[in-house]
């Protein structure tokens, strides 16, 4: 299969075709069949993005100036990072320019002081309300650029994963993307959290196989969590939250054959991530972070595979949504666990499908 290097064609385009190709603009590519298709490049971006200590900086302002974070209150760095998905740096950055207006101020111990009015240090929880970031466990400020490199990794290492065991170079990944080994690094980071990258011997990065063992494991972890997780979260998940994720739904279900991966992403991560991250058992969310390589495989997979329309996972998950705007608990879980079991069928036949029709070919980064 061929690959146009300057293609522009839109992803609607690729929902259409019937065989996948690589989304790293190289000439190697996944090949299968006899057909051949053009991969979008990203879109050029029409304006500048916000660096993410700019943006960090403005929702801390805007909400210790509402009082949203009450003074006192001791602001660390790991915690804002974690708040927002960002490294220390910019969190470091967003303080150093906070203080230089007076919304924060240093203490004798780490972290900053919120607030103008020197009051005692309080060491109380810092929550995703406080900031406004009330859709679960969110990254708040990632760069709309670096997700566009994520996904063509992502999809590479979900294609290749699919056939067996490769080595991925950072080094040759930064140079392949034009990027510094920083942000490679950080890919290939979010790639692990996910379960679809592991490294191995001296510190090597590794591709990790999905064979139909590991498939049925995934799957039945999450059929035994999800629900449980979801029934504590019903009564927890704010409303407004919910009609927003089932009229996303609602125009995905409308429009569906102009679904892409991005907005596939999105719908997934309303249900099996921001609905589940109200869960009250913190242990079991951190468990289900490995299966998300489940539904991750069956976005790139039915991308890959369907034409014209996206498999209907989306009319599924608003029969949970609604149960859950109707507070009930029990109904959501019980539709979630054969929801789950139903994907679990599907993904293993897309896979058996695309194994058929494909075979693996060089990328600069895997070998």
């Amino acid at each position: 299969m061929h690959i146009a290097r300057n293609s522009q064609k839109s992803l609607a385009t690729v929902c259409k075709c019937l065989l996948p190709a690589t989304m790293t603009g190289s000439h190697d590519s996944v090949t299968g069949g006899q057909s051949s298709m053009s991969i979008p490049r990203a879109k050029s971006q029409t304006r500048r993005k916000q660096p993410a200590y700019a943006l960090i900086k403005s929702a801390l302002a805007k909400h210790i100036r509402a009082g949203d974070v009450p003074p006192g209150t001791v602001l660390s760095e790991s915690a804002i990072a974690t708040l927002f998905g960002s490294s220390r740096s910019p969190v470091r950055q967003a303080f150093e320019q906070l203080e230089h207006i007076g919304l924060v101020r240093r203490f004798d111990g780490r972290g900053v002081i919120a607030g103008k009015r020197k009051v005692d240090p309080r060491r109380v929880p810092i929550t995703p309300e406080m900031f406004g970031l009330t859709d679960g466990p969110v990254e708040a400020v990632r760069s709309d650029a670096w997700d566009t490199l994520y996904y063509k990794l992502e999809r590479e290492i979900i294609y290749r994963s699919l056939f067996g065991r490769f080595r991925v170079s950072e080094l040759a990944l930064a140079r392949h993307f034009r990027v510094g080994r920083t942000v490679a690094r950080n890919l290939l980071l979010r790639a692990q959290a996910i379960g679809i990258l592991e490294k191995g011997a001296k510190a090597h990065w590794y591709v990790v196989p999905l064979d139909e063992d590991r498939l049925r494991d995934i799957f039945e972890v999450r059929a035994t969590l999800e629900p449980l997780l979801l029934k504590s979260a019903a009564a927890r998940i704010p409303t407004a939250l919910l009609d927003r994720m089932a009229e996303r739904l609602r125009e995905g279900i409308q429009f569906r054959s102009r679904v892409g991966v991005g907005e596939l992403d999105e719908i997934e991560g309303d249900l099996h991530i921001r609905c589940l991250g109200y869960g009250i058992n913190r242990e079991m969310i951190e468990a289900l972070k490995r299966t998300h390589c489940a539904f991750v495989i069956g976005k790139h997979i039915q991308v890959a595979l369907t034409a014209p329309q996206i498999d209907s996972f989306m009319d599924e998950h608003l029969v949970i949504i609604e149960a859950l705007r109707a507070r009930d608990g029990d109904t959501a879980a019980a539709t979630l666990r054969r929801h789950i079991e139903w994907s679990h069928s599907k993904v293993a036949g897309w896979i058996a499908e695309f194994r058929a029709v494909n075979v693996i070919s060089r990328v600069p980064y895997m070998a």
